[in-house]
């Protein structure tokens, strides 16, 4: 007896391959971002045989943070910080550029600028993810503990509420604002502003947290260099000055310390993530009267320096001893940081000085001797053997040894230390925070082996899934095969993974190119023409943004050509909806004209009107002539309401065809419902894009109809699919790099923060043009299963598993490279970005989207 319905070996093989890939990337990521310990409890201040720990200049803290704050900012001649200049030039504010290392994000820059230690890469996940509690520093010692351990005063909070997530019940009042609605200038910066007169008047608290968002918010939507940057300094600027005013005009305030600064910096776009010198550099200030006593003469406004490398620089870590010292407290346990010796001249006294850096130095060789002794005490428990020190920690120990020698023999009455010596525990400091730091991730290179060889293993079943499948044409494989190659084997080098669109590009432009070559004897001049107006299409779409890391914020033809002509780009903006309007409506034809005329203007008018008021308050300059006046004209219902009612059109419209499909009708009846769901998300696309990207789809209606006109064979299919999609995305402003992550329109709709309504609005802002090539493809594909009539679902499988086998082999190699290069100087601002990009890709817009929807997709088109 014949049997049936039993899969094929193709078929079982790619599923264990698209099974296998989530498995790989848990199991490596487990071992690359492991949970890194921490020495618990709060430090107390151990005996030294010198006295009382040092008198403290200052009794109370207000630290002001501005998010993005970078450091030309506050000290070049372009600066808004007019008040703030003067009082660095009068002595009574000293100012620093503080090292933020990557990720520069807030959450990993609060916890190094509190703990003093150096935060897990991973910290940059779940910061995106405002639910999150798991990364809290309740249970850590901070300078916080410490202000409230002292029981002077209550710990105040306003601003970012990353601040309430980290320490959750530290504050005794607090008002937080989100930091995600990023198109808010004012808003979210006056919910803080309006406590400071009160607070300052207040007698009852010892530190007072604000946290500014305001100028990180207008860095993302028009760069550093806006038109509402230099207000925004401004209206900063304000802030401190009404601050240091009361500092030094109300007697409660009169040792009061003012600490202001920024938690990282941004690149020429505005962003920030990875580690260029403007997203490393915020400014750091410590503003008090008291300063003068110790301050030097400096020039203000600096001269310009590329490298926004201002007056002195330290490492935002270094904050923690620093404020330990100011404010009177024991250094945080977990601290990396040295103590800024800009502020010795506080204590005149050599062995106040002497204490000072002796208990910091104390404090880091505890961590050293945790770390490399399994011991949570310092002692004998840990002493080398100096004669022969095996490893960098070792050698740090013994010298250690050598400096304390000197201090044991100096009497503790006298003053008999010199300078020298100062100098030398203070390079021993930073040694110590570099070797330190630089070893914050312990790798479980168990996980991470494991996870290689899941990921070879699915490299394996994918391609024995396209040798098993169908026959396939060896020329049409070879293109495929030389670009997973050849993408695997740039995964090693540190330049060709921050610029990688150009890759995609000129691979993209190479394979348009063919396709237009391929000479057959049906050449006609428009399909020539469609070929060449396609490459055209592909040309412009490379200089539409300017992306990568190299070189960010350099011209491209939105800040260049299309934000200076605001007219252009709502012509465009107008003739892309008017271009999707037509194809709706022509895959609407199956229904009277008036209905589905009407169901087109709803649809369309709707999604223009709230791209029009999104534009008007994402960026009010491109609002400009008759693109005012409609926004005018739609002007009443805010930006939630109008996002939900094109989700709600698009959810009603997508009822039809699906009806189409699944009830009865004829096979043409059933491929414009295929269109038409395809229509209503180029819809949707737009709505999530901005309105400078708007444009683009445009670009792809042009290359998507060039090849349509071409009988393509499935693994053609799938390789013109592989390059659109990634091209298409660093095409819309995507990079490798934490900054490159679009969070504009990820509140579409959404009336508060809801981790799966956000996560799935940032994906699909973010991956629009990728997932819109992922459902053109399945047109394609549909239009070669007509074509050549083959099995219900040959050409998917041949799809898929071309597709996974690219995934699976890239994924393989970018885990093979972040091993091999896991002590490379760039593991963390490149390498490891680059791998959480490759997660997106492997389970979200592979996964989910080719897989899952295309598969879907195709098995609607096929009923």
């Amino acid at each position: 007896m014949q049997r049936h319905h039993v899969f094929p070996f193709s078929t079982i093989l790619l599923v264990a391959a698209n099974l296998l890939i989530p498995v790989a990337i848990v199991i490596f990521a487990i071992g690359f971002f492991p949970y890194k310990p921490f020495l618990p409890g709060l430090a107390e201040y151990q005996p030294l045989g010198y006295g009382s720990p040092p008198e403290a200049p200052f009794d109370r803290l207000i630290f002001m943070v501005v998010d993005a704050l970078r450091s030309d900012f506050v000290f070049s001649n372009s600066s808004g910080f007019e008040f703030t200049q003067r009082l660095i030039s009068d002595g009574v504010a000293i100012p620093f550029t503080a090292h933020a290392t990557s990720p520069t994000i807030t959450m990993p820059r609060i916890k190094a600028i509190t703990t003093g230690s150096t935060p897990s890469f991973l910290d940059a996940i779940l910061s995106f993810d405002e639910a999150d509690t798991s990364s809290t520093l309740a249970v850590q010692d901070t300078w916080l503990a410490q202000m409230k351990a002292k029981k002077t005063g209550k710990l105040v909070m306003h601003g970012d509420d990353t601040w309430l997530k980290l320490f959750p019940g530290i504050f005794d009042r607090a008002d937080g604002t989100s930091s995600f609605f990023v198109s808010d200038f004012t808003e979210v910066d006056n919910n803080v502003t309006r406590h400071i007169p009160d607070e300052l008047h207040n007698d009852d608290w010892n530190t007072m947290v604000l946290h500014y968002l305001g100028l990180d918010h207008i860095g993302h939507k028009t760069g550093p260099r806006g038109p509402n940057m230099i207000p925004k300094q401004q209206e900063m600027d304000g802030i401190v000055r009404t601050i240091y005013e009361a500092i030094a005009t109300q007697p409660h305030l009169r040792s009061t310390l003012l600490v202001f600064c920024g938690d990282h910096g941004m690149n020429d776009a505005g962003n920030h993530g990875a580690s260029s010198p403007g997203e490393t550099s915020p400014a750091l200030v410590f503003v008090s009267p008291k300063l003068k006593s110790i301050s030097k003469s400096l020039k203000v406004p600096a001269d310009f320096v590329e490298d926004f490398q201002y007056y002195s620089v330290v490492e935002q870590s270094d904050l923690a001893p620093t404020l330990a010292a100011l404010l009177g407290f024991p250094i945080p346990r977990n601290n990396l940081g040295s103590f800024m010796l800009d502020f010795l001249p506080f204590w005149p006294e050599k062995h106040d000085k002497l204490q000072i850096l002796v208990r910091n130095a104390r404090q880091i060789l505890e961590i050293v001797a945790a770390t490399y002794s399994s011991s949570t005490s310092l002692g004998k428990q840990y002493s080398p053997d100096c004669t022969r020190p095996n490893s960098p920690a070792e050698e740090l120990s013994c010298e250690w040894q050598q400096l304390s020698g000197i201090v044991e023999k100096v009497p503790p009455a006298t003053e008999d230390l010199d300078d020298a010596w100062i100098a030398d525990v203070s390079n021993w400091l930073s040694k110590a925070q570099t070797l330190m730091s630089g070893m914050a991730s312990n790798y479980d290179m168990n996980m991470l082996v494991y996870g290689e060889i899941a990921a070879i293993l699915a490299s394996i079943a994918a391609i024995c899934a396209v040798a098993s499948s169908a026959s396939i044409n060896t020329a049409n494989l070879l293109p495929f095969v030389l670009i997973t190659v050849l993408y695997g084997i740039m995964m090693f080098a540190s330049s060709y993974v921050e610029e990688e669109q150009h890759f995609w590009y000129w691979t993209t432009s190479a394979w348009l190119f063919s396709l237009l070559n391929r000479s057959t004897p049906r050449v006609t001049r428009k399909y020539l023409v469609m070929g060449l107006v396609a490459l055209g299409a592909m040309r412009i779409t490379r200089g539409w943004n300017q992306t990568g890391q190299k070189f960010a914020g350099e011209p491209d033809i939105v800040t260049h050509f299309i934000a200076s002509n605001p007219s252009l780009l709502w012509c465009l903006v107008f003739a892309t909806y008017a271009m999707v309007s037509v194809e709706l409506f022509n895959s609407l034809g199956n229904i009277p004209t008036a209905i589905s005329g009407s169901v087109v203007v709803g649809l369309v008018t709707s999604a223009l009107s709230f791209k029009l008021a999104f534009a008007n308050e994402d960026a009010p300059e491109l609002v400009v002539g008759f693109a005012r006046a409609l926004s005018n004209m739609f002007d009443g219902p805010s930006l939630m309401n109008r996002a939900r009612a094109v989700f709600l059109g698009l959810g009603l419209t997508s009822l039809y065809p699906l009806y189409n499909i699944f009830g009865p009708g004829t096979k043409a009846r059933k491929d414009e419902a295929t269109r038409t769901l395809h229509n209503l998300y180029t819809l949707f696309a737009l709505t999530q894009s901005r309105a400078t990207n708007v444009p683009l789809f445009l670009l792809f209606q042009a290359i998507y109809l060039f090849l349509s006109r071409l009988d393509l064979e499935p693994a053609q299919i799938t390789t013109s699919s592989l390059l659109l999609q990634f091209s298409s995305f660093f095409a819309m402003g995507g990079s490798n790099a934490i900054s490159g992550v679009d969070l504009s329109n990820a509140y579409n709709g959404v009336s508060g923060f809801n981790i799966l309504a956000v996560g799935v609005l940032t994906f699909l802002s973010n991956w629009a043009a990728p997932v819109w090539w992922a459902s053109a493809s399945n047109l394609l594909l549909l239009q070669s299963r007509q074509r050549t009539r083959n099995g219900h679902s040959s050409a998917y499988l041949q799809h898929a598993a071309l597709l996974t086998a690219f995934v699976a082999v890239s994924l393989g190699f970018v885990m093979v490279a972040c091993t091999t290069l896991r002590t490379h100087l760039f593991i963390w601002t490149v390498f490891s970005p680059k791998y959480l990009y490759s997660m997106a890709w492997s389970l979200g817009q592979h996964l989910v989207i080719n897989i899952a929807f295309g598969g879907l997709l195709y098995w609607l088109g096929c009923i």
